[in-house]
């Protein structure tokens, strides 16, 4: 039990102490993506056989004095791509694609040799060049890991590695400062909202701490519903105590005694972490009554939601912790004011509570010196899609989209073309390679019609429609609108007929027009953060690639050669042998000929389903 301030710098040296007798430490990457690879089953691997050659110690038996190999989980690295990841300290090595059977030549080379497993090292696809460390890498060059630093490099099961790094220190620092001076010191360091909308947390924390109300509380929003966003997933799972570290000292700031984080129950491995985190806290004495003798109380509690897109929204999220239907509801009051049980509010996500004790520890002015003069820090970005390197990155804020596809994400596969890059998920916009020179800030990218968002940041080249892709992503919130305003119920069903109507070549020059009309009134005229950005991929799309648009419906043409619609096949009379596969397989009788004969296709029957082209051993059915 920690009751004090000084018996926190106690057990920080001690269990700092300790890990510095490691002789050496096999991190095995336990992270959703490559626990999903077989990262589990090499750790189990890897932790056997060092106890069989009595080499295994962890961090509680060097307390009492030895030394050995610690065999340890850890957070997402961040290269997922390349899981299951094993990296080996002090010497750095990193390992990639490792597998259960790899960990005998691991102990044997590398632990008791002090040997590299060269065939386990990353090799650029490009160039052929090896590299034995993850700071050597293209991939980590241009990155700044602060909100991730500890993913990859501790326990996040184990709350001794946390303090022996410095853990709840900035929690201390903070008891010695007065709520509104802690405060001042997040307000001065321009600490954004890293959810999507860029609010300042230091002005939300303040306008909390100045409400009079018996009880207040510090929300969590971990939620995280974009497809293909991970960023939040990835630091509760990596480096849970950080997060709840952060959320006690905006308890101490804003005056609330209880916090909730509100994690998607599709995010298992997060709340177990979450959950173990909170009850080391507890057992600690860093969460409860009098925390650090300061006087202070602060406890947390997991609020698991079913996964509702809308519920990322601030008021709709409350609504689902206190059991009721996520909706949101129309403003004033705010949060602030009103939010939790109708109580004052402070509403953050992960990534900016994650930021909290970096601010606290370092200063807002050494904070400053990171990213932009109006968005300062990093953010983190699950880069996606067709692109070389996917996975979790975090840069300086203005780090360029031209550093982070072609010097992070090592450039576009085939040697094809950049054509968009989507940005802030369902609620962001395609930018195009004109914008490769824009800095990614919050003001900037306002400026071209996209948003940051959670993060979420999809790479598409040259063979992607455009149309297709507004289509997608207003499906999807479409579906995911609570539908209790009629901007975004009505509005957002008809912006998707409209573009299914382009798609298959139905559609008209009114109906673009219409399209365009429609996506501005919901922008303008919906509830909540949901609503307002929903369209902005079909405005971005239309800004951008307004040209694909007119192909679709004056040419009758896809450009990407994507929409099934527009597609037509035919067969060459010169490779096909008249097998008759294709023939058996067409569910619409709209190929005929004789066997040992070229066959035929009538396009009036095909529709277009593609099943020929799938079987035909020749390859003689072609599109047209």
């Amino acid at each position: 039990m920690i009751r004090t301030i000084e018996d926190l710098y106690n057990l920080h040296e001690d269990y700092k102490e300790a890990m510095n007798r490691e002789k050496m430490k096999i991190l095995v990457c336990a992270g959703t993506g490559c626990v999903s690879s077989g990262s589990l089953e090499v750790y189990e691997a890897l932790k056997e056989i060092v106890q069989e050659k009595e080499l295994f110690v962890d961090i509680d038996l060097m307390e009492g004095g030895r030394e050995g190999v610690n065999v340890s989980p850890s957070g997402c690295h961040g290269f997922c791509e390349m899981g299951p990841i094993v990296r080996i300290e002090p010497q750095g090595y990193f390992y990639v694609r490792v597998s259960e059977i790899d960990a005998p030549e691991i102990v044997e080379k590398t632990v008791e040799n002090n040997e590299v497993v060269e065939r386990l090292l990353y090799r650029n696809p490009e160039t052929g060049e090896i590299y034995r460390t993850e700071e050597s890498m293209p991939f980590y060059g241009k990155q700044k890991r602060l909100v991730l630093e500890h993913c990859g490099k501790i326990n996040p099961e184990n709350i001794k590695e946390y303090i022996a790094l410095g853990g709840y220190q900035a929690l201390a620092e903070a008891f010695e400062m007065t709520p509104e001076e802690v405060c001042q010191v997040v307000l001065k360091a321009k600490l954004r909202g890293r959810g999507g909308g860029g609010f300042p947390a230091g002005i939300k924390w303040d306008s909390v701490r100045k409400e009079h109300a018996g009880q207040k509380y510090v929300v969590c929003n971990g939620d995280e519903g974009d497809p293909g966003a991970f960023m939040d997933r990835s630091i509760m799972e990596g480096d849970p105590h950080r997060v709840i570290e952060g959320m006690i000292i905006a308890g101490y700031a804003s005056g609330a005694t209880k916090g909730y984080i509100y994690v998607r129950a599709e995010y298992p491995l997060a709340v177990k972490r979450l959950q173990k985190a909170i009850q080391q806290a507890r057992e600690f004495g860093l969460l409860g009554e009098n925390i650090l003798d300061s006087g202070f109380d602060f406890d947390i509690k997991i609020s698991k939601g079913a996964g509702a897109f809308v519920c990322g929204e601030g008021s709709a999220l409350t609504a689902s912790i206190e059991g009721n239907r996520g909706m949101p509801r129309t403003r004033p009051p705010r949060t602030v004011q009103k939010g939790l049980f109708q109580k004052p509010t402070v509403l953050n996500n992960v990534e900016t509570f994650a930021n909290v004790p970096l601010i606290i520890l370092y200063g807002a002015d050494n904070y400053l010196k990171i990213g932009t003069k109006d968005s300062p820090g990093t953010k983190a970005f699950a880069l996606t899609g067709n692109i070389v390197n996917t996975g979790l990155i975090e840069v300086p804020m203005g780090t360029t989209l031209r550093e982070v596809i072609y010097e992070i994400g090592g450039g576009i596969p085939q040697g094809k073309k950049l054509k968009a890059v989507q940005i802030g998920g369902p609620s962001g916009g395609c930018l195009t390679s004109e914008h490769l020179d824009l800095p990614m800030d919050f003001d900037s990218l306002d400026s071209a019609g996209a948003m940051i968002g959670s993060g979420g940041l999809v790479v598409m080249d040259e063979d992607t429609c455009m149309v297709e892709v507004a289509r997608f992503f207003m499906d999807f919130t479409q579906k995911e609108s609570c539908g209790k305003c009629v901007p975004c119920r009505e509005g957002t069903k008809k912006i998707l007929e409209i573009l299914e109507k382009i798609i298959a070549g139905d559609a008209t020059m009114e109906d673009i027009k219409l399209l365009e009309e429609l996506a501005e009134t919901v922008k303008d005229g919906s509830l909540c953060g949901l609503g307002k950005t929903a369209s902005n991929p079909v405005l971005t799309t239309l800004r951008y690639f307004r040209d694909e648009y007119i192909a679709h419906v004056k040419d009758k043409k896809c450009p990407a050669g994507v929409c099934q619609a527009f597609k037509t096949y035919y067969i060459d009379p010169e490779v096909c042998k008249g097998c008759s596969k294709c023939v058996r397989v067409c569910p619409n009788n709209a190929i005929s000929g004789e066997i040992k004969k070229p066959f035929s296709i009538d396009a009036e029957k095909c529709i277009k389903c593609g099943a020929c082209v799938s079987v035909c051993p020749f390859n003689a059915v072609k599109e047209g």
